[in-house]
């Protein structure tokens, strides 16, 4: 069994750990918390031996062997080297880094390091996305041409994360997923166009059309107010749409394979969440680790990287004096 550290004691870490107890009971051998006070209280409601408030004396322990970094994105990159200087594998809350550049690093001193380094991206290891991406590859849609999706829910409106400070990123927070997905179907964008608004600086919503040599995808994303769930992909085939919410979610509906399908009665594909969604990825994670990998192939290092620069590329798109709120 390997044994877990977790830094971060925010919601995240609460419900990522309450599954991987039910995966691997006792696993868990350590926190961290910005103060002792905080790393204690965690500790005590998840049954974990030891607390601390010094990552250095976390990373010294004999007893952990894989970290999982849920703290602000803009420190992601930071501890993330960190843990792998003291030859601890890493899995990191998404986004890896706030750049391209931060998290080639991490890869690039994993590899050097022989040591296991993923972005935490639980969407492709949902067992609705598993199936999902196998039948489309398999000509469920036919020839995939466009992928639409969105994520926007107002409850990020708090100027105390939508800071530069506080890497309240609402591209890096949510864009993630709909550009995640849609580099899962089209591959590569060739070109980029993106706008959004800014909060102090920070972008706290978006949209971007990508074109690809086979396709486009028309992406949104808001910390400021709703937007649709959900997300469909399409091809010449037929259409999936993903139902809300759609990175987290338990049900498609595919429209293909008759005329009947497609217009009149959908398949209804669904797969019950397990736990609080994290357990098929932490599984993924035990048997990569079991195998001796320093990368998951559904997630691998280029994966996250070609999303990263993507990203990179729509923030750099987006002007923070064309609207500032």
């Amino acid at each position: 069994m390997h044994r877990w550290a977790i830094i971060g004691t925010g919601d995240i870490s609460d419900r990522l750990v309450a599954d991987l107890e039910a995966v691997a009971p006792g696993a868990v051998t350590a926190v961290w918390g910005r103060t002792a006070e905080r790393a204690q209280a965690f500790a005590d409601a998840h049954g974990i031996p030891s607390a601390t408030s010094s990552r250095d004396q976390l990373l010294a322990r004999d007893d952990v062997d894989v970290v999982y970094i849920a703290t602000p994105a803009h420190t992601h990159a930071a501890i993330a080297l960190e843990a792998l200087a003291a030859g601890k594998h890493v899995l990191i809350e998404k986004p890896i880094a706030t750049g391209a550049a931060d998290a080639e690093r991490i890869f690039t001193t994993a590899r050097a390091a022989g040591l296991f380094a993923m972005e935490a991206m639980w969407m492709r290891f949902n067992p609705l996305y598993v199936e999902m991406i196998d039948r489309i590859g398999d000509g469920l849609l036919g020839d995939v041409n466009s992928v639409r999706a969105s994520f926007g829910t107002p409850f990020q409106a708090r100027g105390r994360t939508l800071t530069p400070a506080q890497g309240g990123s609402i591209l890096l927070d949510r864009g993630i997923y709909p550009i995640t997905l849609a580099q899962w179907f089209l591959g590569d964008p060739t070109r980029v166009d993106a706008a959004g608004r800014f909060m102090d600086g920070t972008d706290v919503d978006g949209h971007a059309t990508l074109e690809f040599d086979r396709g486009f995808a028309q992406l949104a994303w808001s910390g400021v107010e709703f937007l649709d769930l959900s997300a469909t992909v399409s091809g010449d085939r037929g259409w999936v749409t993903f139902a809300p919410m759609f990175w987290a979610g338990s049900m498609a509906r595919v429209h293909a394979g008759s005329v009947e399908r497609i217009f009149s009665s959908p398949e209804v594909v669904e797969h019950p969440r397990q736990g609080n969604g994290y357990r098929p990825m932490l599984d993924a994670v035990a048997r990569a680790l079991d195998d001796g990998l320093i990368e998951h192939p559904w997630h691998a290092h280029d994966q996250t990287l070609r999303t990263m620069r993507t990203m990179d590329a729509v923030l750099t798109r987006m002007s923070p004096a064309s609207a500032a709120l």
